[in-house]
Order: C-alpha cells, then sequence, then structure tokens
C-alpha cells in the first residue's frame, strides 16, 4: 500500500477550519507556536508538516488529526458536532447517551 499525503488537500482543511473558527493565519500561528508564514505555507500545501506540528493545529483548531489528514465523511461532521453540544451534561446522561449510539449502531443493519 502505497499512498501519500496530500498536501495541498490537507491545507485547505486547515484552512477552512480555520476560518470556521474565526482564526487568522496570525491568530493560528501564535496558538500553534508557529510563523504566519508557516502558516500560510501549511495551507498552501508547500510545506510538509510534522506529526507534532499537526497534532497542535488539530488541538487548536478543536478537531481530530484524521480529520484533517483524511477526506471527512459526512459522519464526523455529525459527530463533531454532538461533542459541543453534549459539552456541559451530565457525565451519566452523555453516557446513556453513547450507550444508545453504540447499541444502534451495533444492530445498524438490523434497522
Amino acid at each position: 500500500m502505497n499512498k501519500n499525503i496530500d498536501y495541498t488537500a490537507l491545507g485547505k482543511r486547515i484552512k477552512e477550519k480555520r476560518i470556521e473558527n474565526g482564526l487568522t493565519q496570525e491568530q493560528l500561528g501564535e496558538l500553534c507556536e508557529l510563523s504566519a508564514a508557516h502558516i500560510g505555507h501549511i495551507e498552501r500545501g508547500t510545506r510538509i508538516l510534522s506529526v507534532e506540528v499537526l497534532f497542535r493545529i488539530a488541538q487548536v483548531l478543536n478537531v481530530s488529526v484524521d480529520y484533517l489528514l483524511f477526506d471527512s465523511v459526512e459522519n464526523d461532521n455529525i459527530l463533531n458536532s454532538i461533542a459541543p453540544i453534549l459539552k456541559d451534561t451530565d457525565k451519566n446522561k452523555v453516557n446513556h447517551f453513547l450507550n444508545t449510539v453504540r447499541v444502534l449502531a451495533e444492530n445498524i443493519d438490523e434497522l
């Protein structure tokens, strides 16, 4: 299996999430301890990221590393949108919700 990372697509997803979060390149750079120029190169796909830099960017943008690396699937967007909704909810209720989702997922072919 010989697959290459599409750094242009990766940069595009980073840029989209940066804009969604209302951040400038300068602000993202500051939060990730990188220069705005470096962020610009990353977003254009002209600079290869280290794992550490990719991880920092993902943390600041509140997305998973796999979301940035791989083409997002519609289900990923749904799961990412659920997390903020459950953020301040009682942990027991969240666990109940997750168990319900788990049971549904395990039996999805029977629905």
